[in-house]
């Protein structure tokens, strides 16, 4: 029954699963904000589960593991603007190309290098004093290892650098009108540089996030379109923090559903669903998402369209 499969069990797990759709959407939405569309998330997030779990499992050092993600995040974020402002690709063609040099290259090292499936380490939960002592709400909310913490932390966050620092001011003019940002003095080569960098970053992180924290192992794929995912969650959340942290919690809910659902499986109104169609959900859910999403009006008005200046 519905009743049995929603369960504190299954909204801790929401919490946690929402933990790189946040990383990755929030890059994402940085990057787009500046004018810049990047598809090649789910690449990036491979390389940084990879390396993350790669460099764990020779070292047993998290720490070293965030930080090879990061490392990989930030070069990756690094190429994707040379290509995208510098050489002014067509960003959806070249944002495939990175998802697919990500894909490979993850699966080739990991063939080369590991070879067979390993398990580390990972983090650990660290339960908040008293607060993970709560009924019910100690459970969903405050149970949680460090990077779970840090993803719904970087929200406010988010929402404080784009609307009351410079920086952000500049990244949203960037992104609206980049003559009037460049006749202002904003070097738009720059900031897009910074937010693309950026973007790669937690993309990077996200994929540690998959393999050293809620997996803790790595696999050929194993984003299965998360990175996608992250892309449609800032066009469905209006390209604001809190609106993606919500698209994050709406998918990671269905994922964390169809987790459920797969162990005791899913009955509606008498009616047994089956498991195939639970599998279905998130791909289902992300079309209606960009469906609905394509019409808003509120989207940066520069999204995919190289600077040049003087236009």
């Amino acid at each position: 029954m519905l009743e049995d499969i929603i369960t504190a069990s299954v909204f801790a797990s929401t919490i946690r699963l929402a933990t790189p759709y946040i990383f990755a959407s929030l890059g994402e939405m940085f990057s787009q904000r500046s004018g810049v569309l990047n598809l090649g998330v789910d690449g990036v997030m491979l390389l940084g589960a990879f390396f993350g779990f790669y460099v764990v499992y020779i070292t047993e050092s998290l720490i070293l593991g965030v930080i090879a993600a990061l490392i990989i995040g930030a070069l990756m974020g690094l190429a994707t603007a040379f290509i995208s402002v510098t050489l002014k690709a067509e960003q959806g063609i070249s944002g495939i190309g990175i998802y697919l040099f990500g894909l490979g290259m993850s699966e080739l090292l990991y063939k080369e290098l590991v070879g067979t499936p390993r398990t580390v380490a990972g983090f650990p939960s660290v339960d908040l004093p008293i607060l993970s002592d709560l009924p019910w709400l100690g459970e969903i909310f405050f149970q949680h290892n460090l990077l779970v913490y840090l993803a719904f932390a970087l929200v406010p966050i988010s929402y404080f650098i784009l609307n009351y620092t410079t920086i952000g001011l500049q990244i949203r003019a960037v992104g609206q009108h980049p003559d009037a940002a460049d006749a202002m003095g904003v070097s738009v080569t720059r900031i897009r540089y910074l937010t693309v960098t950026l973007g790669g970053t937690l993309s990077g992180l996200a994929g540690a996030a998959l393999s050293i924290a809620l997996l803790k192992v790595f696999q050929q794929n194993m984003t299965a379109g998360r990175g996608f995912i992250a892309v449609a969650l800032v066009y469905f959340g209006g390209w604001r923090p809190y609106g993606v942290l919500g698209g994050a919690i709406l998918f990671s809910f269905v994922n964390a559903l169809q987790l459920q659902a797969d162990v005791i499986g899913f009955e509606l109104f008498g009616w047994q669903i089956p498991a195939e169609f639970s599998n279905l959900l998130p791909a289902l859910i992300t079309i209606i998402v960009l469906v609905f999403a394509s019409k808003r009006k509120e989207k940066p008005t520069a999204l995919t369209k190289p600077f040049e200046r003087g236009e």
